[in-house]
């Protein structure tokens, strides 16, 4: 994972397994702020699927997030799809889909 542009990020902990967890912060470029954040892996299909849980350590950003990544191979390369749900209202949809393309971007 990359994270979005203006950001440099930290694993702290990451066991990519059903049931396992990961940890990181993500931290401003520009003000030197970060947040951290974590969840677990709730299904996970080689190759093809990843589903886990995300909350952030913020009390301000409450709520458990469910992020879902579908991978398919074609001819030319992966096709990838993604969704979020229980984003916490104080952010924009808008940034989550910006925040994933720029992460995305190689």
């Amino acid at each position: 994972m990359l994270p979005p542009y203006g950001f440099l990020y930290t694993v702290h902990e990451m066991t990519v397994a059903l049931g396992g967890s990961f940890k990181m912060s993500f931290q401003n470029f520009t003000t030197s702020n970060s947040h951290s954040f974590g969840g677990k892996y709730i299904e996970i299909i080689p190759n093809e699927f990843l589903k886990y849980t995300d909350q952030f350590d913020d009390p301000n950003l409450p709520g458990e997030m469910i992020t879902a990544v579908w991978l398919k191979k074609t001819l030319v390369g992966t096709e990838i799809k993604i969704s979020q749900e229980g984003i916490p209202s104080v952010i924009p949809v808008e940034m989550c889909y910006l925040g994933w393309q720029e992460s995305l971007e190689m």
